[in-house]
Order: C-alpha cells, then sequence, then structure tokens
C-alpha cells in the first residue's frame, strides 16, 4: 500500500499511530520531509508544531511512521 508523504505547506495530524511520542496528539506543519536514512516505512519531518488557533507555537523535528500520518489539508502547491 502507497502512503502519500505530505509537503512543504501541508498540515497533519500526529497521533501514536504516528509515533508512541503523541500520546497527546498534535497538528503539525511541514516545512519539509528530511531526506535522512531511517527505517523503512519511517521519515523524519522538519515543521512547526499548531497550538489550538492554528498558530505555531514550537519549531519541531520529529520521527513518524508514515502509515500514521493523517494530512489534513494540502498545500496549495499541489497539481501544479
Amino acid at each position: 500500500m502507497a502512503v502519500t508523504l505530505p509537503r512543504a505547506g501541508d498540515v497533519v495530524h500526529l497521533t501514536r499511530a504516528a509515533s508512541v511520542q503523541f500520546t497527546n496528539p498534535i497538528m503539525f506543519r511541514v516545512i519539509r520531509v528530511l531526506d535522512w536514512i531511517t527505517y523503512d516505512h519511517w521519515v523524519w519531518l522538519d515543521g512547526y508544531q499548531l497550538g489550538p488557533t492554528g498558530d505555531a507555537v514550537a519549531r519541531r523535528t520529529v520521527f513518524v511512521q508514515q502509515s500514521g500520518i493523517r494530512i489534513i489539508n494540502y498545500s496549495n502547491t499541489r497539481g501544479i
């Protein structure tokens, strides 16, 4: 099953399905998907954790399972 990775500008919902570190789910705006070497089906995301109003509250780099990434909205660059 192919998993779609987020792109710059996408907002994703990260829960325990993505990693055990997310016992409290977060919303995350992706800056980029890093090309670091990882385990199969895992990926590093660089971006901003979003607060309840959608504002960035912290810059983070997170290590998550690709199948656990839930893309909430797509950036305006899709399809271009």
